[in-house]
């Protein structure tokens, strides 16, 4: 068992520090279709409830590392700009686990670039962790089968564990305590499914109350989380069927049902969770009128105020234009399913 709570492999070889590579990894954001929310382990990044997602090309992660001998500490930077003393933490912390079991003590460099707004309600956050967790695995020399990235992502964010696959994917709860068996897996890579989710951007800036402390106040105060977890289990197994039989209303139906049950139980913590606006309901709204008229289209919400809508790829652009044109909505955006964390440039240091 390592130290990152991944499932037993191998002992991975190391090149140690005079060999490590750098390494540029691209990974896309995943959008939760079956909600995880809580975590029966905050230390070791455990989730209560097992999820199902949908990892996307157009929206993502790149992340370069190089393992620097000599450095006096780690260096992380979003783009041109050091990142804020919490997210560096958060890094250097992931990084810390990724030495460890590397058998290095090098200091890294860490630049990344999302193409998603960071801590909005986007899923920044598991596009980021998953292309660390490659990009830094491989500078250090290591070579983690997918269970065990998977597991080492998932150290960093809950979700990021989905994001090393592409397509439609399963995050499984886990039962034991050390957390080797929570990582997750591929449904359907989705590459001949025609199917696209379209994003309507209903804010700008950081949200108020971050996921982890909703999480947190929701499964201390929540008279309804209980009942949250105990659906859970029948929402994926209905999700996970409806994906392999390509059932896009059946698939539709459960993550319209999983994302109103989890804000439900957020809304009815104390104090409230509620990261809804004015936009997010004409949204939902929206939908609901669109499919009454007989266009297919389902929504979603993570913990943030954005609606993300899942439809036939045909019907993607008059979505998109109609969600475009509710006040309060800045953008639109349409994205399809995209592959798993992959490398894109590697060399020797």
């Amino acid at each position: 068992m390592t130290a990152a709570g991944a499932p037993p492999t191998p002992a991975p070889t190391s090149l140690g520090a005079s060999r490590a590579r750098v390494c540029t990894a691209v990974a896309g954001t995943n959008i939760a279709l079956v909600k995880y929310w809580g975590k029966r382990d905050p230390a070791l990044n455990l989730p209560a409830t097992g999820s199902v997602s949908l990892t996307l090309r157009e929206l993502g992660t790149r992340t370069t590392v190089r393992f620097v001998e000599g450095a006096g500490a780690d260096s992380v930077r979003l783009g041109d700009v050091p990142t804020d003393d919490r997210v560096a933490a958060r890094v250097r912390q992931f990084l810390d686990r990724v030495r460890q079991q590397a058998g290095i003590t090098s200091r890294a460099e860490v630049t990344t670039e999302n193409s998603v707004p960071t801590a909005a309600g986007l899923a920044s956050s598991a596009s980021g962790f998953a292309a660390l967790a490659l990009a830094a695995t491989r500078a250090a020399g290591l070579t983690l089968p997918p269970p065990a990235l998977s597991a080492l992502a998932r150290l960093g964010s809950g979700s990021a564990a989905r994001s090393i696959f592409g397509g439609f994917v399963e995050m499984a709860r886990g039962t034991r305590p050390d957390g080797s068996d929570a990582f997750a897996h591929p449904l359907d890579e989705a590459t001949t499914w025609d199917v696209r989710l379209v994003v309507a951007v209903t804010a700008v800036g950081e949200k108020a109350l971050g996921s982890t402390a909703a999480m947190e106040r929701t499964a201390r105060t929540s008279p309804f989380y209980p009942a949250w977890i105990t659906a859970n289990e029948s929402d994926i197994g209905a999700a996970r069927d409806a994906i392999l039989a390509r059932d896009l209303e059946r698939l539709g139906t459960v993550m319209e049902r999983s994302a109103l049950r989890m804000h439900a139980t957020a809304m009815a913590a104390d104090p409230a969770v509620i990261y809804w606006n004015g936009a997010t309901m004409s949204a939902m709204h929206a939908v609901l009128e669109l499919r009454a008229a007989g266009t297919p289209a389902y929504f979603t919400i993570d913990a943030g105020p954005h609606v993300k809508v899942l439809c036939r790829s045909g019907d993607a652009p008059k979505l998109a234009e109609l969600l475009a044109a509710i006040p309060g909505v800045s953008r639109t955006m349409i994205a399809a399913p995209g592959p798993g964390a992959h490398v894109v440039e590697e060399e020797a240091a």
